[in-house]
């Protein structure tokens, strides 16, 4: 049935003797397209016979065709010879000729009109894994001439096929030309290959799937009406994944248009593109973001850094690679003591007891008898004696012990912290300005202080200008208590909410003062109260 129909013209598949109803059944091992079928019978063809196809493996079947003398008496349904469209016909099942009468099939004929052969409804009619053909009704030659008083031979009493062509192709979603060859497969010219050489950046036998790294959008089977290939698009991974997934989600939120999330990024990188550094390296800018040397180790020192990843390495920041050090420590791998602090250890480093720095290793003072200092902020000062308003500034006078941080002796310099309660109190207040600020130094200038800051946020703003720069502001004098209060600690970031002289263009803090360490949601708060909660309270 499957040999050379040229070659070898004369072989044929038969049944056994005196069968009324045979099978002949074709597993495929995969999916096809089918296109025809053509029987050539050794036989008379059967007075009755039905086509029919399966797409899973032979679990369920459903009819391709039934084949009849008189399709009314035998299947009940019409001819198609005078109902075109209808499932049988009586074109195929003369017993004339008595031998090598031909049995074809279509599955595209007019009455299946597709014009998208990769469609849903095309799949539906082509795609099967399994053919089956039962031979329900035999019938005998008419030719033969029998004598009245003989009994008539049997001469057909059984099915005999000379050939049973089957034709399709691999079915490949409209994304391949050809198939791959069955592993030691003799004569091709009988044999339909399952799997497909796929192209458009698709996998799989079938070409059902995109490929690993081109998942960037949902796989499309290829348009067969207009010849759009619907190419898979490949994920934005930076060269650093091998594979990625279609997240709906991600897809969604896009508009449409990029849905992929790479899959074990390589190379030290994450993200759903593989976009940035893991913790514990940073962004070499040196090395495009493809390159496998795009990210660069963190080089911490281990004594004075203060983040660690979840893997034990030291975490910095992602794009300058500078570390983040513990207090009082500076440099961008956290490997020195900040101006101001000594002792490089474990703990950290801790601050000088002198106006402006001491020796980073033993803590130790330097001999100083300027009058105009870096003082320790929130600290005493050198205490003033009275001196005469004829006096120059030279002639004044200072005690033994110069000036001492209120972290070192708080018992001497104390501050009464400001609070604040209801929202009411603090609206009442009636704050010119709120920052947050980062005290840098201070400087002693005889009857007042003058705090550097960097102002980091302005959340309210008055009369006098404020801009995200280094400014000066002016704290109660510590001529009168001794001390700089509130308490302002070098290095640190603070919440400052306090009043502004107009006339001489600055911005003042007293103990009426808001003063507060930072915290990471201040910012919110205090806006969410500047804005809306004070508007509230004076309504009330």
């Amino acid at each position: 049935m499957t040999d050379d129909v040229f070659l070898k013209p004369a072989t044929w598949w038969q049944s056994a003797q005196g069968i009324q109803r045979e099978e002949i059944r074709l597993d495929f091992g995969t999916v096809v397209y089918l296109t025809h079928v053509i029987m050539v019978f050794k036989s008379p063809r059967p007075a009755a016979m039905v086509l029919e196809r399966s797409h899973n493996n032979g679990k369920d079947w459903r009819t391709y065709k039934y084949f009849a003398t008189n399709c009314t008496a035998t299947f009940g349904l019409q001819d198609d010879l005078t109902a075109e469209g209808s499932l049988c016909t009586s074109r195929y099942s003369s017993a004339w000729p008595c031998t090598r009468g031909e049995v074809i099939f279509r599955a595209l004929n007019p009455a299946n009109r597709i014009e998208d052969p990769y469609s849903p409804q095309a799949q539906d009619l082509l795609k099967i894994t399994n053919l089956r053909l039962l031979l329900l009704k035999r019938q005998e030659c008419p030719c033969l001439v029998v004598p009245e008083n003989r009994e008539k031979p049997n001469w057909f009493a059984y099915y005999a096929i000379y050939d049973l062509i089957v034709r399709g192709s691999c079915f490949c979603n409209g994304h391949a030309e050809y198939c791959q060859q069955v592993t030691h497969t003799h004569g091709t010219e009988t044999v339909v290959h399952g799997k497909c050489v796929c192209q458009h950046n698709t996998a799989g036998d079938h070409c059902e799937r995109c490929a690993p790294l081109y998942n960037d959008q949902p796989w499309r089977p290829g348009d067969g009406k207009t010849g759009a290939p619907n190419e898979c698009k490949r994920c934005r991974c930076h060269n650093h994944a091998l594979s990625c997934h279609l997240d709906f989600r991600v897809w969604l939120s896009s508009g449409r248009r990029s849905g992929g999330v790479c899959e074990n990024c390589q190379h030290h990188t994450e993200g759903n593109h593989c976009q940035r550094c893991k913790p514990g390296y940073y962004r070499d800018h040196n090395e495009p973001m493809a390159s496998p040397a795009a990210c660069k180790e963190c080089s911490c020192h281990p004594t004075g850094s203060a983040l660690l990843t979840p893997n034990g390495s030291w975490k910095c920041h992602p794009k300058t690679g500078f570390c983040y050090c513990k207090p009082g420590v500076a440099g961008p791998y956290c490997d020195v003591c900040s101006k101001g602090f000594w002792g490089f250890s474990e703990r950290g480093c801790r601050p000088c007891d002198c106006a402006n720095h001491c020796d980073p290793h033993t803590g130790k003072c330097p001999d100083s008898h300027e009058h105009l200092l870096d003082i320790p902020i929130g600290g005493r000062i050198y205490d003033v004696l009275e001196a005469p308003a004829n006096e120059s500034e030279g002639e004044w006078k200072w005690n033994g012990e110069q000036g001492f941080s209120a972290m070192r002796y708080p018992e001497k310099c104390i501050c009464k912290e400001q609070t604040f309660g209801p929202i009411t109190e603090f609206c009442k207040m009636k704050f010119a300005y709120v920052i947050k600020a980062r005290i840098l130094s201070a400087h002693d200038k005889g009857t007042h202080a003058e705090v550097v800051v960097k102002v980091r946020k302005v959340l309210k703003s008055g009369k006098v200008s404020i801009t995200r720069s280094n400014m000066n502001i002016y704290p109660e004098s510590w001529t009168n208590r001794g001390c700089t209060c509130p308490v302002l600690n070098p290095g640190m970031d603070y919440l400052i909410a306090g009043s502004e002289d107009r006339r001489s263009n600055k911005l003042l803090v007293n103990m009426n003062s808001l003063v507060k360490p930072w915290k990471a949601n201040w910012a919110k708060k205090a806006m969410d109260i500047i804005q809306s909660g004070c508007k509230q309270a004076s309504k009330a």
